[in-house]
């Protein structure tokens, strides 16, 4: 589908090498006690996906996600029994807990009274505008936050007759007028997502959204796939926005468990600066200067360093072009060849060791340096499960 919006946003962003994009300036809403929009850090979002009206199941699938790091999390809610489950997982729910109801409002009123932090609204399937109107006037109450979320596929009839077809001008167009109605009755602790299978399509979605409105905006690619396939688009299209400084909380929607979601969103995040930095481990690409077998290397030192938390990174490199230059600007790093590897810390050579040790000392060297990192930090030993 073609559209004539332009390819980049009308106003060029300000970057720092070192901090990231500079974010768009939009007002800040309360997410319970989480702060979104205006200088908030990007939040991290996933859905869960087990019964909701099962809430002890829930509520571990819940603690799970926010283990990986995820700060907000969205719960189903089509069916009366989740609705009367959820005063329960918000009591014992340890981030933000997020109702998502498509066609009946009637949830939506419960997940209010049942003290959600926020609920998901759909313009597509909650089309009675005094309904709409009922929930601003009952969230402003009770200090819940409100989500318009817009998506291609379930776009309001008149709307897709209006603009032919689900163009980024009908989805903004369909979020606009979800927020006319909140503004109506005073409400304005509002984010916006207009969310496209398509990244492209998103991208410029959201662009124009961003040039009609100064609400926080919740990015992403939806039903963007498996976990390879969806990792790779939402990437593009939520790694896009937010080099445009556009964005202030996201998902990464996989056909796959939500931690997976958690991770990639927070990988996203750290590339782009957004996030402090955590375990990052580089390698060399296929290539046939190779003289050890990187690609199994690279695998067994992510593997041996699973479960570090430290904002380490840790390259694995293994040739004399690049491989020197990279382990010299890493953390740590080792470059390879001719069954042996040089040990690099912090640009120093401090070790070389038999190409069939590399593994265990750099996982050696990596630990000695977290625990570094956290004794500066004032930290005690990390919690052994």
């Amino acid at each position: 589908m073609t559209t004539s919006l332009p390819i980049l946003p009308n106003e060029p962003v300000a970057d720092d090498p070192v901090m990231g994009p500079i974010r768009r300036a939009t007002r800040k809403i309360q997410l319970g006690p989480l702060e979104v929009g205006g200088d908030a850090p990007v939040s991290v979002q996933t859905m869960v996906v087990t019964p909701t009206h099962e809430a002890d199941l829930t509520l571990q699938a819940i603690a799970a996600a926010q283990a990986a790091g995820a700060d907000i999390v969205r719960v189903a809610v089509p069916r009366q029994a989740d609705a009367e489950a959820l005063a329960y997982i918000a009591e014992h729910a340890r981030i933000p807990l997020i109702a998502d109801i498509h066609f009946q409002w009637k949830y939506a009123v419960m997940a209010i009274e049942a003290g959600c932090a926020g609920v998901r609204i759909n313009p597509g399937n909650i089309k009675k505008h005094d309904k709409v109107a009922l929930l601003g006037q009952m969230a402003n109450e009770a200090g819940v936050a409100i989500r318009i979320g817009v998506n291609g596929g379930s776009l309001e009839d008149s709307i897709l007759e209006e603009f032919g077809g689900p163009t980024p001008e009908a989805m903004v167009e369909s979020a606009l007028r979800e927020v006319r109605l909140l503004e109506d009755v005073d409400f304005h602790n509002t984010k916006i997502s207009v969310k496209h299978s398509d990244p492209w399509v998103m991208i410029q979605t959201y662009r124009l959204l961003a040039e009609r409105t100064d609400y926080p905006l919740h990015l992403g690619v939806t039903e963007a796939g498996p976990l390879q396939s969806g990792s790779i688009k939402s990437a593009v299209g939520i790694g896009a926005l937010l080099a445009e400084g556009i964005g202030d909380t996201i998902r990464v929607s996989l056909s796959a468990d939500p931690v997976e979601e958690v991770k990639a969103g927070i990988a996203i995040l750290e590339a782009l600066h957004l996030r402090e930095r955590g375990l990052d481990v580089v390698s060399c690409p296929s290539c046939g200067r190779a003289q050890v077998d990187v690609w199994t290397l690279a695998e067994d030192v992510q593997k041996g360093l699973e479960g570090l938390d430290a904002p380490l990174r840790v390259a694995v490199m293994g040739c004399v072009v690049n491989g020197p230059g990279e382990a010299r600007e890493a953390d740590l790093g080792v470059a390879a060849g001719n069954g042996k590897g040089d040990i690099i810390k912090k640009g120093e050579k401090i070790a070389t060791v038999r190409e069939e040790d590399i593994v265990e000392a750099l996982v050696h060297y990596a630990t000695e340096m977290a625990d570094e990192i956290r004794a500066e930090r004032g930290e005690g030993p990390p919690v052994v499960a």
